[in-house]
């Protein structure tokens, strides 16, 4: 077990797959969330190929429904992830509720003369088979017109699932939360009503699974939640009023003292809740507007970023209570060159960062925040969203051109490789075994040596 894996203190999702009967050395073969079994972005015990092409080390490539930047899992024989189909049928505007349910006034005002949708869409959660790319099942979680538009690079179904190998949760935000098994049988939904986002430009906080509590952050411009649901039966086990504005991030779970804390990144607050009874343990200042980025937590930190009109990656430790702005435990920051909208990395004792959303990395000694290199310019990749993800002493930068490129897990960056598809990407990367899996605009890939 790797240093980082015997520190950590983000057991959400290990705690989920050893629930399971799944050991760490056959998670090789499972990225459970879409930032991986320890949701650090790390897939321990695989190798995955450097190169490739679209006609090079391509296993399959599947014709993929919709549209969407949801990020794709992996369990066994399985890949699911979310899509927004459009149909044509032209719908009527609901009265639209908030997230508590309650009435609300209209949309805010569009990012860049955007327009409500009138257009009816399909919510779906999609299920491939792993070995041959080819639909196992696609259900259809709910039929509607979105109630308000999105940022032009954005979408309707920017959220990825989470598995525990058993059954798969798809939070679709105002849509609500679903709960299917791996045989594509519902097993209940949620409507936890309607988000009203900024300058609409969209949603996207994925839904956490926390042993057996699915977590649900409602961040927008009416009232803000976070929710805990029975992951069995969707039954709410607690609620609490959030005093955020829009942000996108998804929640982390850490062991702290002996108790599972589930961690939250937004404009306002960093926050830290206990699971069980969804009590505010701490909080802490510093993060920009928008906060996009999800955090990591590794060496007894939890580490948080945001990139909007500002710059900002924190190091907070975990153990103490009450307001921890300004405070010693913030043990380490950065005000340049950081993400807007891809996540952090934690590879071992280097936690990796994106200068806003370019292809500018720089990588940093977690315990400690000293610099190993700042802005080093990866060319090829350019514009990115997709969050790093790391494997066999390499780290993987997917770019929204199609190109992907590799670098050494090093403390100086080393380029081993650059690849080129014909796609375009948003989605992060998956990567079980030895396969890496790259769902663009049109495709989904499946890379891995014959």
């Amino acid at each position: 077990m790797t240093r980082l894996l015997a520190l950590t203190v983000g057991i959400g999702l290990l705690a989920t797959l050893a629930s399971a009967g799944i050991c760490a050395d056959s998670a090789s073969d499972y990225w459970p969330t879409w930032r991986g079994p320890d949701a650090t972005g790390v897939a321990p015990n695989s190798n995955p190929p450097v190169t490739w092409s679209e006609t090079q080390n391509i296993k399959w490539k599947a014709k993929l429904p919709g549209e969407g930047t949801s990020s794709p899992i992996v369990w066994g024989e399985r890949v699911f992830f979310q899509t927004a189909i459009k149909t044509d049928k032209i719908g009527t505007p609901a009265v639209e509720t908030g997230a508590d349910g309650q009435g609300q006034g209209g949309s805010s005002s569009p990012f860049h003369g955007g327009r409500n949708p009138t257009n009816v869409y399909k919510f779906d959660l999609v299920c491939l088979n792993r070995k041959t790319g080819k639909l196992v099942w696609q259900k259809t979680v709910c039929e509607e017109l979105p109630h308000e538009g999105h940022h032009p690079t954005h979408g309707f179904a920017s959220y990825s699932p989470v598995t525990d190998g058993k059954h798969v949760w798809a939070g679709f935000g105002s849509r609500g939360v679903h709960c299917y098994d791996v045989e594509g049988n519902r097993k209940w939904s949620r409507d936890l009503g309607r988000l009203k986002t900024k300058m609409m430009f969209g949603e996207g906080s994925s839904v956490a699974l926390v042993g057996d509590t699915v977590i649900v952050v409602m961040d927008h411009e009416d009232e803000s939640f976070i929710h805990a649901l029975n992951k069995n039966t969707g039954e709410t086990i607690w609620k609490k009023h959030r005093d955020e504005v829009t942000s996108w991030a998804t929640p982390v779970a850490a062991e702290v003292n002996g108790a599972t804390q589930v961690i939250t990144s937004a404009t306002s607050f960093v926050r830290g809740y206990d699971l069980k009874t969804g009590d505010l343990i701490w909080q802490c200042s510093g993060q920009t507007a928008n906060v996009i980025p999800s955090p990591v937590v590794g060496f007894g930190k939890v580490f948080c970023a945001s990139g909007f009109r500002g710059s900002s990656l924190q190091a907070i430790e975990l153990g103490t209570t009450g307001d921890l702005s300004g405070t010693d435990a913030v043990t380490w920051q950065v005000n340049e060159a950081t993400p807007y909208v891809p996540s952090p990395l934690l590879y071992g004792d280097k936690l990796y960062v994106c200068s806003v959303n370019r292809a500018i990395v720089s990588c940093y000694q977690a315990e400690t925040g000293k610099a190993n290199f700042v802005k080093y310019r990866l060319e090829a990749v350019g514009e990115i969203y997709a969050s790093p993800v790391g494997a066999a002493g390499r780290v993987y930068f997917v770019g929204r051109n199609g190109v992907t490129q590799v670098i050494k897990w090093s403390e100086k960056p080393e380029v081993l490789a650059t690849n080129t598809l014909d796609d375009k990407f948003d989605a992060s990367a998956a990567i079980a075994g030895n396969e890496l899996f790259l769902k663009g605009k049109e495709h989904l890939y499946c890379i891995a040596t014959p």
